[in-house]
């Protein structure tokens, strides 16, 4: 796959030998992805996009859109080179979790945060979540072009660029409560069926007001949808009771 190149350039390795916080902080962070040309690992180039004199505002939602198919985009590029595309995927899923919270992206964009600051927390994600080694690489350089915020719409891209390459299907589950893992396997083998997908990942959500039962959503956009709740069947029993109102008149 051909190398993506944005604006200024800091290379990702795959594979980079771990630093301390305190080395971390004494040099650029883009001396330590200088790796990846000298051990012939893929390349690429990362950068925040220019931003003109005085905009401190976030970035336009196409802006947005574009700058996390692009560093998804990179993260595909290294994970398929180094021939670990289903880790990356299970990294991106802890992560997606992690930056759920807006504090958290908050904390990493704030430019009065101190780095070493910033560089403990990444370690201590690293190392709680397991994270390859690349992706703690290219954690540290969203992170080092402050778009922390948009690592929710990173992971969703590379899910997609993800999907595409593996023929694989996602389906989302929502229930009241977490099923049990036969039962995804059961949902997942039914949208297997009906797709044709050589591959199914299932991602779950809890929703209470589903009361109980389970939905499961699915194909471009999850345009497709499955409805087991109790919550369709009150909703269906309740329609059939409904009586158009008549005016008595006395």
């Amino acid at each position: 796959m051909a190398a993506l190149r944005l604006a200024s350039s800091i290379t990702l390795c795959p594979a980079a030998a771990a630093a301390s916080p305190s080395s971390a902080a004494a040099a650029p962070r883009a001396a330590s992805f200088a790796c990846a040309v000298a051990r012939g690992l893929p390349s690429l180039r990362l950068a925040a996009p220019r931003r003109r004199r005085g905009d401190l505002g976030r970035p336009s939602a196409a802006g947005a859109e574009a700058a996390a198919e692009n560093y998804a985009t990179a993260l595909t590029e290294v994970a398929y080179e180094s021939d670990s595309l289903d880790a990356t995927v299970a990294d991106m899923e802890k992560l997606e979790k992690i930056f759920a919270e807006e504090a958290i992206a908050e904390f990493f964009d704030n430019p009065t945060v101190p780095r070493e600051e910033k560089t403990a927390l990444i370690d201590e994600i690293a190392k709680s979540s397991e994270l390859q080694p690349h992706t703690v690489n290219f954690l540290n350089v969203v992170i080092d072009n402050t778009r922390a915020g948009l690592m929710p719409q990173i992971v969703r891209e590379f899910e997609t660029a993800y999907n595409a390459l593996t023929g694989t299907e996602e389906a989302v589950v929502t229930s009241v409560v977490q099923l049990e893992s036969q039962d995804l396997a059961q949902i997942a083998t039914h949208v297997q069926n009906i797709t044709g997908a050589a591959n199914v990942r299932i991602k779950t959500r809890l929703d209470p007001e589903l009361i109980a039962g389970f939905t499961v959503q699915y194909g471009r956009d999850s345009s497709n949808f499955i409805d087991m709740s109790v919550r369709k069947q009150i909703a269906e029993i309740t329609s059939e009771f409904e009586m158009p109102s008549v005016n008595l008149e006395v």
